[in-house]
């Protein structure tokens, strides 16, 4: 049995569009058309949450870093500043991460391999197409 790789959140439009693709290819425009809805609508919503900056306080509680720590790269000129002087911001995209100890009870946890369920492309079009999009 091969295991297959989970795609990243950032290349799901580009997959989805090459299955819109296939999908016209063999007649399947309304499908094809749902699919590249999706794509349009993930980078979409991907894009604003890049886009969402954060006060030093709200960035500090996001990264792991401290205010401080994070106030000094804004001043240093190694995050840019998504606000104003005397006001920074920092935008989520610019938003360095402290790296968590897996073994941390704060780490995030995946669900067991065995019981992980896989969400494919063709999944979330046949949900659309049951449930229609709202």
């Amino acid at each position: 049995m091969t295991r297959t790789s989970q795609p990243s959140i950032r290349s799901l439009p580009a997959a989805w569009r090459r299955q819109a693709k296939t999908l016209r290819r063999y007649g399947g425009q309304a499908l094809a058309t749902a699919l590249e809805r999706c794509a349009d609508e993930l980078e979409g919503t991907l894009q604003e949450r890049d886009d969402t900056t954060y006060s030093l306080t709200d960035a500090a509680r996001e990264s792991g870093y401290s205010r401080e720590h994070l106030g000094r790269l804004v001043r240093d000129g190694k995050i840019p500043n998504a606000g104003r002087p005397g006001a920074p911001r920092i935008a989520r995209r610019d938003l360095p991460r402290k790296r968590q100890d897996p073994e941390s009870p704060f780490a995030p946890r995946l669900a067991p391999e065995r019981g992980r369920r896989q969400v494919s492309g063709r999944g979330i079009v046949r949900s659309i197409i049951e449930k229609g999009i709202e």
